[in-house]
């Protein structure tokens, strides 16, 4: 059987440094002010630009009075996609092999329309797309269009319904722990891409031995 494959974007596809963007945010700060925002968690700020409740220029108006930031727009744009690197070759190049052999592929990513701009700007530089990651897969679900977002399970079976997916027929390849703890509680398969496991070197084994989990998650 070839399982369904619903990528998670930062810190699978992406690279990510989480730590750079609320550094860059705090120097923006009169007050030097600490940033709640992390792999981890984050405050609801955060979590109504990922869903869509409010708009680029309320998200900075609402940095600006939280955490008293000084800065252009452009400014403040640029702090917050910090965290964003690079897109290596090599995973586009897997999935698309992937997708050649017949699997269907989607991505679930909690994110933002700043990111999500950023990101396609880069995509568009360096490999021509068109369309940002959505030329690489099936279809792409991104947290502020569907207005849910991860780890809630409504983002998670809204993903499902749309492909017409079964949770024991796909593999969730996933960075963060508490993310991968709801896919596992809906009954979907995972791959917890922790450091130092990537994309290219663990993916092609959790297909090998699928559905058994790789890599063996501890024993409690």
């Amino acid at each position: 059987m070839l399982p369904n494959l619903l990528f998670d974007f930062g810190g699978v596809i992406i690279d990510i440094d989480y730590a750079r963007t609320p550094a860059a945010l705090r120097r923006l700060s009169r007050a030097g002010s600490t940033v709640e925002f992390s792999q981890a968690s984050q405050a609801e700020l955060f979590d109504q630009l990922e869903t869509g409740h409010i708009s680029p220029a309320e998200f900075r108006a609402g940095l600006r009075t939280h955490y008293q930031l000084e800065g252009t727009d452009e400014e403040i744009d640029a702090a917050w996609g910090a965290l964003l690197l690079d897109v290596p070759a090599e995973r586009l190049a897997l999935i698309g092999e992937l997708r050649r052999r017949g699997h269907q592929t989607a991505l679930l990513s909690n994110t933002n329309v700043l990111h999500i701009e950023a990101v396609n700007r880069r995509l568009a530089q360096q490999y021509g797309f068109q369309h940002g990651i959505a030329d690489c897969l099936d279809r792409v679900f991104y947290s502020q269009e569907v207005g849910l977002r991860k780890p809630g399970e409504e983002i998670f079976r809204h993903a499902l319904r749309e492909m017409n997916w079964q949770a024991a027929e796909t593999l969730f390849i996933e960075d963060s722990p508490q993310h991968i703890a709801t896919a596992r509680r809906l009954g979907l398969h995972v791959l917890h891409l922790a450091p130092p496991l990537t994309l290219t070197t663990a993916l092609p084994e959790a297909l090998r031995v699928f559905p058994r989990e790789y890599p063996e998650p501890p024993v409690a």
